[in-house]
């Protein structure tokens, strides 16, 4: 909710405290995560525009890319190239469909590997979550995706052969925008799956996150076996290219990771600024994905 004075009232609308949300986190239900190392942002570009995105994300972070493959990766037919760019400071899932785009898949923002499909369906369900497409085979195992309340979209996978990554230098942050009144059934349904906690909840965050400095809003910031997410809770009036930034990215110094952006072919999209302790950016990299990039202040 954006308010520019109305602190009470933001207070009174957050109804949900950070003592009950803990309390939802600790269900006895088994623990069904991996690692945030296994958790990969789903980005899907133009055929044409795959290579010169993966050279620039690449260029930008560091890291590599497993061997691109042509592959179905949806339950009815069609034909993508599919690679896993794995970066210290996050792992993207990158797509270059061949073919029409199946509904609803483009549409979901990230993938999390878990160790049991059938118990992790019947955990999102039990927390909340609604089934959008049935778990169904991959060339390397199982998805599911899943829809949070809210109309947050998330694939679940399970592989055949567990994969062994290194964990992340620095772990990247899931950006969720959710209205003021679906943002407390979204913490509780995903806490409830997770077995996340709530780090933070601040009903007077910046307004400038958002692109809207003269205002403030509710920022929750949730960790788990799954990472770090941030729910940006807002009435939906947001300038381009807020709400657009799925993943957010931690590095050592903003300002050389934007110098590598730029010269890679990426724009920057919101000049840095400093807020939470951070000095951000948002970039847009070829092929249209939109991040956002912080360091911590000095």
């Amino acid at each position: 909710m954006i308010v520019k004075h109305h602190l009470v009232e933001v207070l009174l609308l957050s109804s949900v405290t950070l003592t009950a949300l803990s309390a939802t986190a600790q269900s006895p239900t088994t623990q069904i995560g991996v690692g945030a190392q296994y958790d990969t942002t789903h980005v899907y570009v133009a055929a044409a525009d795959v290579d010169k995105f993966a050279e620039s994300f690449l260029a930008t972070f560091g890291g590599q890319s497993t061997r691109q493959v042509v592959a179905t990766v949806t339950p009815t037919p069609s034909s993508t190239t599919s690679q896993l760019l794995q970066t210290p400071v996050g792992t993207v899932s990158l797509f270059g469909f061949k073919t029409p785009l199946p509904y609803p898949f483009g549409a979901e923002r990230t993938g999390y590997l878990v160790t049991d499909m059938d118990a992790a369906v019947r955990l999102a369900k039990m927390a909340g979550a609604d089934v959008l497409v049935a778990p169904f085979p991959d060339p390397l195992g199982v998805d599911v995706v899943v829809q949070w309340p809210g109309g947050i979209n998330m694939q679940l996978y399970w592989h055949t052969t567990k994969p062994s990554y290194a964990v992340f230098k620095t772990v990247p942050e899931n950006r969720v925008y959710v209205s003021t009144e679906r943002a407390d059934a979204f913490t509780r349904s995903f806490l409830r799956f997770s077995h996340g906690r709530v780090v933070s909840d601040d009903a007077t965050a910046p307004g400038v996150e958002i692109g809207r400095p003269q205002d403030v809003f509710r920022r929750v910031r949730i960790e788990s076996v799954f990472g770090r997410l941030a729910l940006f809770v807002t009435d939906g009036h947001l300038p381009y290219p807020y709400g657009r930034e799925m993943a957010g990215y931690e590095v050592a110094s903003l300002t050389e990771t934007l110098s590598k952006a730029v010269a890679s072919g990426a724009t920057v999209l919101v000049a840095p600024f400093t807020a939470d302790h951070r000095d951000s950016a948002i970039v847009q990299f070829p092929g249209g994905y939109i991040a956002e990039i912080h360091a911590v202040a000095k």
